[in-house]
This record gives C-alpha cells, sequence and structure tokens, in this order.
C-alpha cells in the first residue's frame, strides 16, 4: 500500500502550462476592468467638487446682496470680514457681474459643467 501512495505521488505533475496561462489571463481582466472602473468615479468626483464650488458661491452671491442689495464686484469681496461669505475664492468658477450690479454670470472652469 506504501508503495502505490508513492508511486502516486511521482505521477502528480501540478498545474500545465495551459492551466497557469489561463489564470493570468483572467486576472489581467480583471485587473483592467477594476482600473476602468476607478478612473470614471475619479472623475465624477471632479465633476461633483465643481458642481458644489459653482453652487456654494452662487449662495454667498446671494447672500451678500440680500444684504447689501447689490451683488459684490468680485468673488475676493466675499471673503473679507466682518460678513465672510466665502472661506476662499474657488478657482473652478469664474464670476462676473453685469452693469449695473443687479446681474451675475457663474460659470464652471474648464471641463466643469
Amino acid at each position: 500500500m506504501l508503495r502505490k501512495l508513492r508511486e502516486g505521488r511521482k505521477n502528480d505533475a501540478g498545474f500545465t502550462l495551459i492551466e497557469l496561462l489561463i489564470v493570468i489571463v483572467i486576472l489581467g481582466i480583471l485587473a483592467a476592468v477594476v482600473v476602468f472602473a476607478v478612473n470614471g468615479l475619479s472623475d465624477r468626483g471632479k465633476t461633483a467638487a465643481c458642481q458644489a464650488d459653482k453652487t456654494t458661491t452662487q449662495v454667498a452671491v446671494e447672500a451678500f446682496y440680500a444684504k447689501n442689495t447689490a451683488y459684490p464686484a468680485t468673488l475676493t469681496v466675499l471673503t473679507l470680514a466682518p460678513d465672510k461669505f466665502l472661506n476662499s475664492v474657488p478657482a473652478t468658477v469664474t464670476y462676473t457681474v453685469g452693469t449695473p450690479a443687479t446681474s451675475y454670470t457663474l460659470v464652471g472652469a474648464s471641463g466643469c459643467p
């Protein structure tokens, strides 16, 4: 009986080259799927952050108008004390005020809807 067990172990060669290649190909496909999925999440995050900056800036401009009955000349006015409607001016938003200061336009930077 021991002799049969020893002979059985000698015939067991392990995995074939084809089996190993199939496993490697499958792992490569799974890795590619994960990489593309993560890239899509990053793009959506940048878009959401830009939209949040735009909305926050719009709220700050409207709050300034409610208090002063005129829109601010620049966004830096919103960061000044004592009111300080914004902590800092977002780089993703372009602001233009109409003449007279009764209207304004907020535009997202390139890549920002």
